[in-house]
């Protein structure tokens, strides 16, 4: 017993080692632990960090690039689309803008009068054709030298391509077309699309409508400032009481418009700007005569001279400057050939002894332009030029 109580009074030495030397070694294990568990954490936040840093810096750097881009471009897409010059002045002319987009691009109208940049002001050359230009050589000698005071704006049908060398005037002026039909509203929209095309170019002041039967009867610079400084647009307008004139009115059309507005007048128009934009932004009468004048009511004759007569007549002339003969009565006016090319019938049309009033004062030089010639009047024409016509 005594010796029992001894054992259990006095441990045995290993035990009395293990429970001496057990915390220590707990302590050192926990320290271990805590140092590798501390480790791990830090390597997974450097590795989460770096990670987040990165998806922050392109997140940043993809949103500062919408804003302040580091790569400029220099395609001359992207030049066309910024470059002032050539929004004030297209040299191009190719679009996929329909019309309805074109026409109201065309009337945007600033409020600023004043230019920001020298505006020398252009005469628009707008021709409507079916296909070839027969008297291109004629007008390439009525253009020459006188580039910066013109733009040329082709009409033709839709798969047509006119085939000009890279040197002529008339070279990339087809603008977007569709087919325009004599005697429909197809061809009033023809004549939006040209002024509306031309509307695009700051510098264009005047505008004038031609075919490919029309040509010049004086030189450019007569044209010019004949042109520019009028104070009035050339549009013919007049009431007619006969079948041909009141007569295709259709009273559908009032009361926005009514018979007593009703008028007829020559196709071959000149604008000035103001009355140009005022015509493609109209939807409102164009769309009667759309709906109204059909079949035989021959709408390029009717549309611009009775909208001009409602709400701009204080600002036309009431004639036209193309020269245009139906003497010989028809549906069609007279046309000249070869053998009809003399010096005095050129002059005939240039000075017939009557006079009209230019700028309220009274000229003998009436008519710019004549029609309507055929493709065989080109060679006596080209001869006439210089002595005749003056260019």
């Amino acid at each position: 017993m005594g010796n029992e109580m001894k054992l259990r009074s006095e441990p045995d030495q290993a035990d009395v080692d293990f429970f001496q030397s057990s915390p220590k070694k707990d302590c050192s294990f926990g320290r271990l632990v805590s140092l590798v568990s501390f480790l791990v954490v830090f390597m997974s936040g450097i590795v989460l960090g770096l990670s987040g840093s990165a998806h922050y810096t392109r997140y940043f750097a993809s949103r500062t690039e919408l804003f302040f881009p580091t790569t400029i471009y220099s395609t001359e897409c992207y030049k066309d689309s910024t470059d002032f010059k050539t929004f004030a002045q297209p040299t191009n002319l190719a679009h996929n803008m329909s019309d309805d987009e074109l026409f109201w691009r065309a009337s945007l109208v600033p409020k600023m009068k004043e230019y920001p940049f020298q505006r020398v002001p252009k005469v628009a050359f707008m021709f409507m054709t079916r296909g070839p230009l027969p008297f291109a050589p004629l007008w390439e000698r009525f253009f020459k030298d006188h580039k910066g005071l013109f733009s040329i704006y082709v009409h033709a049908l839709p798969d047509f391509r006119l085939n000009v060398p890279e040197t002529s005037v008339f070279f990339g002026r087809q603008i977007p077309s569709e087919e325009a039909s004599w005697g429909s509203i197809t061809l009033i929209d023809g004549e939006k699309r040209l002024l509306a095309n031309a509307l695009l170019d700051l510098y264009n002041e005047r505008f004038v409508l031609l075919s490919e039967s029309c040509i010049p009867v004086h030189n450019f610079p007569t044209v010019y400032e004949y042109l520019i400084n009028s104070a009035h647009s050339f549009v013919e307008s007049y009431d007619q009481n006969t079948r041909q004139g009141r007569g295709r009115y259709s009273r559908h059309m009032a009361p926005k418009i009514m018979l007593y507005q009703w008028r007829k007048g020559s196709q071959w128009f000149e604008l000035n700007r103001k009355l140009a934009v005022s015509i493609v932004a109209d939807y409102k009468y164009y769309s009667l005569f759309r709906r109204h004048c059909k079949p035989s009511c021959y709408p390029d004759e009717h549309y611009i001279p009775t909208y001009m007569n409602m709400f701009h007549g204080s600002l036309t002339a009431n004639r036209s400057v193309t020269w245009v003969d139906w003497s010989r009565g028809g549906p069609h006016p007279a046309r000249y050939g070869a053998l009809n090319i003399t010096v005095e019938f050129i002059q005939a049309i240039r000075n017939n002894g009557t006079f009209c009033m230019h700028n309220s004062v009274p000229t003998n030089i009436c008519f710019l332009f004549a029609r309507k010639f055929a493709p065989s009047a080109l060679p006596p024409l080209l001869n006439l030029t210089q002595a005749v016509m003056g260019f």
